[in-house]
Formats: C-alpha cells, structure tokens, sequence
C-alpha cells in the first residue's frame, strides 16, 4: 500500500523450488509449513486481547482463544507479514498465509528489460536490499552510495543517501538480490552501515544471507496458488518516464492481467489495484472480468484530501466497485470519544462502493501515543496496544469493509475467525 517512494516490496527469487500446496482441508490448525499447517497465530493476538480493557468485545475475543482460526479474506497480508519479515519475500508471503491470510499482496513494478517483479516502489531497492554491497549491482544505481558529512564537531551536515531502482537493472541482476527489512540509516558512512537502520518495532531476525528471497509476479502467482490465497497485485506508479524502452502505461496495465490469464487465474480470485484512477479505468474497460473487482486506492495524506460524494458517486458511475483509502479516512470519534464510523465512510456505503482498507500493525507501539498518519483522526481514544482490536471491530462492524492489509495478518486472523468473517 503505502505510496511513498521509499517504503518496501522485495523481489525476485531464485524459484526452482516448487512451494507446497495449502490443502483446504488444512486450514484449521497445527502443522509447521503453510502447505500442510493451517493456520498459526502465534501469541501477538493473544496479547492483543488480554491487554483489552474489559468490554463485552473483549469477553467475546477471549472467548474463541482456543480457536478453531480459519483463513479469511478479510484478512489481507500487507506485502505479506512486513511486522517482521523483509516484504514481498518468499518467506514473508509464506508467514502471511501461515497467519490465515486469505489473500497475499504483490506489488507490482518492472526491470530494465521489462519483467514484472513484486516490489513496494520502482526505487527502492536500496533500502530493501543488499544491492549497495554487491559493487557490480551498486555501480549501476542511478544515485550511487553517498556517505553521511560530518563537520569538524561530528555533528551530522548531509544525511547519506543512494537510489537504486528495478528499471536500473535486468531481472537476471535482480536475482542477485536478497531482500532485508525496509530501513536505512541516514548517519552511515559505509554501505554496510547505510543498510542498517530497522524501525525497533521491527526485527533483522528474519532477514539473514539465507532468506529474504525475491521474488517476480509470475512466481508470486504460483506460490499465492500453491499457498491457496486469493492476490491483490498494485501496479506502481513508474518512477520514470513512460513509455520505458517501448513499454507504455497500458501495456504495463495489460502485462500485469496477462500474467494472471497466463497462469490460468480465475478473475474472481484477483483483486488488481492502482494509486493511478487511470490503471483501473483501463481494467474496467480492457479486461472487464477483473476490471469487476479492480481497486482504487486513495493517496490522501489528510481528511481534507478525502474525495467528496459526489467524487465517490462519479467512481461508481465509471464502474470503479472497491474504494481503499487509508484506515484514518474511515474512522472519527463521537462526542463521547468512541470510535465510530466516519462521514467518508457513510458517504461510500450510501454511493454503492465496497470498501478495503489499510494498513495495521505499521505504527509500532500505540500506548505511547501520536500513532500518526493511520490513527490521525482518532488517536486520542488510542492508549492501549488492545486498541487495535477495537478499531478493527468498528471498520468490521460499523463501516463493513471487505477486508484490512495488515504487516501482521495474525491479528485481523483472529478477529476474523471469532467473528465468523470468511
């Protein structure tokens, strides 16, 4: 989701090794692989709930502790399970299905020759992977390693930087690559150093040599088939000038649907999104099947930038059926401080929109306070990290989404499962 430039997907892999198929029959519980283990919480949802004031919802959560925890598709792993595991990674898409996730997200940009891969942004590879410490890779970013300045006290003058990007390599290059947490320090010296940098909500655990596999759409294809999970593929926006070496915004659009046509997808299983209104016109136009389900997502920063009515009646009069704006834009706060639904929310509803939305588990601790861009309109009824589990019974209940992104499907697993939600 997230559009900023900087913010994460990895990719491509070296995927000779077939994943294991996610029986349905296995979705229930136990096991250790997410081809024959159902669904694995772990304890976080646990903790969500016990930390809970008392509340007839909280009586309810405890209630299912011992399951049975089903895949939902009302659970939707944010590039996977980004919590945790470097995203838009094989071993992230694999914990995200593990979580009960019932649809998995590739976000989607190109190489220099043109391949799709799955990847947060076109320009990001330097902060979600190793590609500045592999010298004949990190010769061709477009703005090589710079290091950090300092002045004669060791007081920081020029923060380091580098940009590197898919369109600036082959996808046989991208293979090279290992996928790490999304994160940079701006005070190093040293490309080593600038790979550093991981939000200390977050962990390295899982981004070692040996994992942090990347991966292409098509391999995201046969991993989400094998794993059993529906997809939500969102073409980024390029991050440079189109047409690229011949290849438009349309023929981008297209490839993009023909990968899934290729690999023999129903249409119903896929849910295409874009930032761009112009993508997702062009699917409801070109490739009706999937233009059906295609979503619009919102880049509003502030409520102010939320469209009006009238803006949300003109989405569905051109065929546009899933809004998906950011958590904050769906949420307000009463008079009495309870979380409720928003006026933006109401006013989707009442123009016959369906609603996704995203994302949580992205803001680190909540008890601390100034939760940010996803909490900003309701942060001050925010003060236990238990509150997420309230926010997500209003956006269940009250807005009646389709479905959330998560950076830890786990939580919006358990919910969904005690809720009935499929």
């Amino acid at each position: 989701m997230l559009r900023a430039t900087a913010c994460a997907a990895v990719l491509l892999a070296a995927a000779a090794v077939p994943a294991p198929a996610f029986a349905d029959n296995d979705r229930d519980r136990g096991g250790a692989h997410p081809g024959n283990a159902g669904v694995q919480l772990g304890p976080r949802p646990f903790f969500l709930v016990e930390d809970m004031q008392d509340s007839r919802l909280k009586r309810k959560l405890q209630s299912c502790s011992n399951g049975p925890f089903r895949k939902s598709d009302f659970s939707i792993g944010h590039r996977g399970a980004a919590l945790q595991f470097p995203e838009h990674t094989r071993e992230s898409y694999e914990a995200g299905a593990r979580m009960g996730a019932g649809i998995l997200e590739c976000d989607v940009t190109f190489t220099k020759d043109l391949e799709l891969v799955c990847r947060h942004a076109q320009c990001d590879l330097h902060t979600t992977t190793n590609i500045l410490v592999i010298p004949e890779l990190a010769a061709k970013c477009r703005i090589p390693f710079q290091p950090a300045v300092y002045d004669a006290g060791g007081n920081l003058v020029t923060p380091a930087r580098a940009q590197c990007c898919t369109s600036d390599i082959t996808l046989e290059e991208f293979r090279m690559l290992r996928g790490k947490m999304d994160a940079f320090d701006p005070r190093a010296t040293t490309p080593q150093q600038f790979l550093g940098g991981t939000a200390n909500f977050r962990t390295d655990l899982y981004a070692g040599p040996t994992s942090g596999t990347l991966l292409t759409h098509k391999e995201s294809i046969e991993l989400f088939k094998s794993l059993g999970t529906k997809m939500t593929p969102e073409l980024k926006s390029p991050e440079v000038p189109m047409p690229f070496n011949g290849f438009s915004q349309q023929d981008y659009a297209q490839k993009m649907i023909d990968e899934y046509k290729e690999a023999h997808v129903p249409p119903h299983k896929v849910f295409a999104q874009s930032f761009n209104i112009g993508d997702v016109l062009y699917w409801v136009q070109n490739e009706p099947a999937f233009g059906k389900q295609a979503v619009y997502l919102d880049d509003a920063n502030t409520v102010a930038d939320l469209p009006s009515f009238s803006d949300l009646v003109g989405y569905k009069k051109q065929g546009i059926n899933i809004w998906a704006p950011p958590t904050f834009a769906l949420l307000a706060l009463d008079g009495s401080g309870n979380i409720v639904a928003s006026q933006h929310a109401r006013n989707a509803k009442r123009a016959g929109l369906d609603i996704i939305t995203w994302t949580l588990e992205r803001s680190g601790i909540l008890a601390d306070g100034n939760n940010g861009f996803y909490y900003q309109t309701i942060d001050p009824a925010i003060h236990r990290e238990g509150d997420v589990m309230r926010v997500i019974d209003v956006l269940a209940k009250d807005v009646g989404i389709l479905g959330v992104f998560s950076d830890w499907p786990a939580t919006v697993t358990y919910y969904a499962s005690c809720m009935g939600l499929k």
